[in-house]
């Protein structure tokens, strides 16, 4: 690191401090700083959850009468017992309320350009037709519905309105192939479908009808398809019309009593091997815990304006929308691809709408850092906040996301969590300093900490990152398959949710992450996490992405080999950056991490919200099973690891 990223990118000011949310929740509850807010949470979280949920104002149709029931161990607690509630009611508040009803809820910007908004008021009455539109097509509590669609408008309101009726959404990723689409709805039993007719990338129409159609012929138990068309298109003659369900008429209704407990979503998550997982998330939990980051970590407020783009079909679609509609927020959705028609997207986006608080995934920060100075080409002056998450950042990459999106003012909220967990586990606060590409806190009333294998704490060390208590936000178990969700998280460390990230807790406090534990790389008996490789790697200017992945080896265990894109104007000898890349990893990890291989490609493998797929990377690598591919948004990036395996 240079000297300046040594020190501490964010200071906040005493006007930063007493101006943030998490502040006013701290004076809420009567205590001084954020430190004691943080220690109150940690140890007595029924106390603190009963003055949360009075700061964060969340709608209940009768209060609970307790924090939380654990008569069924750690692993299975039933939160809020006495509680009601449906937790759409909390973002339909401010649809009712006159003082709110007027405010643009939701700007929705297609890629072609074509541009939607309605008012919190517009919002809450198509989320209550939707609802009476499906309760007529029978629709009703418990049902499990399939969503398939780009994100905006229509895809927010079906999801808010299937849980307005007590049923339970099926979020699935708009690059889905008809496998990825049976397993998960064939797991769950879904009875209903709500799919786009396809959407833009790049602009080039993306036709899923045929998708579709495959599989529904391997899903007898659905009985329900509905289509979401663009204007005046034909839509296939074996579903309903989105616009005409909610055109319907069909007489409203309350929305569905529901205990804090009963689900509205099942999300599932690609496995390295076998089927998918489906987490469960409920009324009184995963919404709960989203409203709670929104204020603490991401200092959202009425009248901000949100947004990070992510797909529907991952845990981030409904978080994002979650965000920004529980806070009386503006959610911006754009649904197409960042560098369309070219890299100046993003920031074109954030000056149209004003944006206030924006979110990007690392591997997407790198891309815009890449292709300076068109990427920066928008006014970000209306940025306050930036938040990365999805995977590890290096410091260079988050110090450029500061000066260049955050104008050199604005914090950048480092992020993560998982599927399984709704939100933060590890995230930074504005009211603490943040240094690069760390986090500086864990989330309050999750109690998290570094282990090493026999669940002792560590500190400047490597370790497992560990959850030593049950907490609002876990998943409510997956899908009918208890025995599953206990051997992913609970029987690693009895006692403990071992989340299977690999994270190191420093002496003064912070957090860094490094990597999944399956991406664990142990050369000659020594342990470090790839993102500690990429992060070297991607100091050199001349690259612009690095994967690195333990190979098996006779002699050091594993060894390690080192995947890395060139930045665009690189055109220089390739033995050349070979040796200053192992040079680079030489001086800075030492000569025992010197990478074997170093293989330059065109692409990595990777999510559709750019998360690199290092499992696949060694899949392919070391010629095993591939496992679920469901979550791969580049197919051909599989080509280019095949071309550099050695003969």
């Amino acid at each position: 690191m240079t000297a300046l990223e040594k020190t501490d990118l964010w200071i906040p000011t005493p006007d930063d401090i007493a101006d943030a949310q998490v502040m006013a929740l701290a004076r809420a509850m009567n205590l001084p700083d954020y430190d004691a807010l943080h220690r109150y949470s940690i140890e007595d979280p029924a106390g603190y959850w009963q003055k949360a949920l009075a700061f964060l104002d969340l709608k209940w149709s009768k209060q609970p009468t307790s924090y939380g029931d654990f008569s069924r161990g750690p692993e299975f607690p039933s939160w809020f017992p006495g509680g009601e509630l449906n937790w759409v009611d909390s973002i339909l508040k401010f649809g009712d309320d006159a003082a709110s009803a007027d405010r643009t809820a939701i700007v929705a910007e297609r890629e072609n350009g074509d541009i939607k908004k309605v008012s919190f008021a517009e919002l809450s009455g198509q989320i209550r037709a939707f609802a009476a539109g499906l309760s007529a097509q029978g629709v009703k509590r418990g049902d499990r519905i399939g969503l398939f669609t780009e994100n905006g408008i229509e895809a927010t309101v079906t999801l808010l309105s299937i849980a307005y009726l007590g049923g339970i959404v099926v979020p699935l990723f708009s690059g889905f192939g008809t496998d990825a689409i049976v397993s998960r709805l064939g797991s769950c039993g879904a009875r209903g479908l709500v799919a786009s007719t396809g959407f833009d990338r790049r602009g080039r129409r993306v036709d899923v009808m045929s998708t579709v159609a495959e599989a529904l012929q391997q899903l007898p138990s659905i009985d329900l398809l509905i289509w979401k068309g663009n204007d005046g298109e034909a839509l296939p003659d074996n579903g309903l019309d989105w616009q005409s369900i909610l055109n319907s008429g069909a007489p409203s209704r309350p929305s569905e009593r529901m205990s804090p407990n009963d689900p509205f979503m099942v999300i599932y998550t690609s496995g390295t091997t076998g089927k998918p997982k489906g987490a469960v998330h409920t009324h009184g939990s995963f919404p709960v815990k989203i409203a709670h980051d929104a204020a603490v970590h991401f200092d959202v407020g009425a009248g901000d304006v949100f947004c990070w783009p992510a797909d529907m079909g991952w845990i981030a679609g409904t978080l994002v929308l979650s965000v920004a509609l529980l806070r009386g927020a503006t959610l911006v959705c754009y649904d197409g691809a960042p560098d369309f028609p070219d890299w100046s997207r993003l920031s074109k986006i954030v000056e149209r709408h004003k944006i206030t608080h924006f979110g990007s995934a690392p591997t997407l920060i790198r891309g815009l850092a890449a292709n300076m100075p068109l990427s920066v080409s928008g006014d970000t002056s209306t940025v306050q906040l930036l938040i990365t998450a999805g995977e590890g950042i290096d410091p260079d990459h988050f110090l450029w996301f500061h000066r260049n999106f955050g104008n050199g003012r604005a914090p950048v909220i480092n992020y993560t969590g998982g599927t399984e967990v709704s939100g933060a586990l590890l995230a930074s606060v504005v009211v603490r300093p943040i240094p690069p590409a760390s986090f500086n806190t864990t989330s309050p009333a999750v109690k998290v900490d570094v282990v090493d294998a026999n669940g002792q704490p560590i500190t400047d060390q490597i370790g497992e990152l560990a959850i030593l208590a049950p907490f609002v936000g876990m998943t409510h178990s997956f899908w009918q398959d208890d025995e599953r969700y206990l051997d992913s998280y609970w029987r690693t460390i009895p006692g403990m949710w071992i989340h299977g990230d690999l994270a190191m807790h420093t002496g003064n406090g912070e957090f860094f992450m490094l990597g999944r534990s399956d991406d664990t790389i142990k050369v000659a008996g020594k342990r470090l996490g790839p993102a500690e490789v990429e992060e070297v790697i991607l100091e050199l200017p001349t690259i612009s992405e690095a994967a690195a992945i333990g190979v098996e080896d006779a002699v050091k265990g594993q060894k390690l080999v080192v995947f890395v894109i060139t930045a665009s104007a690189y055109d220089g000898d390739e033995a050349a950056l070979v040796a200053a890349i192992r040079k680079q990893v030489d001086d800075n990890l030492g000569k025992p991490f010197r990478p074997s291989a170093v293989h330059i490609v065109k692409q990595l493998p990777k999510t559709r919200s750019s998360k690199v797929m290092r499992r696949l990377i060694r899949s392919v690598y070391c010629d095993r099973p591939l496992g679920d591919l469901s979550a791969l948004d580049n197919p051909l990036a599989l080509d280019e690891i095949r071309r550099v395996v050695p003969a």
